[in-house]
């Protein structure tokens, strides 16, 4: 795993041993970051359930101002701090080691600009997500938030949750849900 583009292109990841974490492939990892190019210089990105911290690093890579990583994977954790020191973006970078619900308490912003979350297939970690929130105020009507997920994961609830489905990007295994909270 590397980082695709931007001031740290092409250099190496870690990623933690095991089958505890799933890293994104480079190649959809590069189709994501073409498709949010755009979105990404100056802004706040979170990186939720980070594993390597694959998808935070390309994101500070390719302009992010901030960085958060939400792991509470000790071997995950180290990883995204060693790759966050290699790659020098330590500094623009806030590691949450904490359970994911828990973690979206500790970020401290007026707007998140891209939320991005990778949670565990098939145990509705999402939704629950989703669920909680709809309700932060750093959460607004312009931030993206993308879900991966398995293909067949059932998002016919979002409209209830308060959103509203603006893209669906789907791969051979898995999918992007491109979402946005309702005004």
């Amino acid at each position: 795993m590397r980082v695709i583009a931007g001031t740290a292109r092409s250099l190496p990841l870690k990623t933690p041993d095991g089958m505890d974490t799933r890293p994104t492939s480079d190649r959809i990892k590069e189709t994501l970051f073409n498709m949010l190019q755009s979105n990404i210089s100056d802004c706040v990105f979170v990186d939720m359930f980070a594993g390597s911290g694959g998808i935070g690093i390309e994101a500070l890579s390719r302009g992010a101002r901030k960085a958060y990583f939400i792991e509470n994977a000790p071997k995950a954790i180290s990883c995204i701090e060693q790759n966050l020191a290699f790659t020098k973006f330590a500094d623009r970078a806030i590691v949450l080691k904490q359970d994911a619900l828990a973690a979206l308490n500790s970020i401290y912003e007026k707007e998140i600009d891209i939320f991005f979350m990778d949670p565990p297939y098939n145990q509705d970690h999402e939704k629950r997500i989703l669920n909680l929130l709809r309700n932060m105020k750093y959460v607004t009507e312009d931030t993206l938030i993308i879900v991966e997920a398995d293909l067949k994961t059932d998002f016919s609830y979002l409209e209830d949750y308060g959103y509203r489905l603006h893209k669906e990007k789907k791969y051979k295994n898995n999918k992007h849900m491109f979402i946005y909270k309702d005004a």
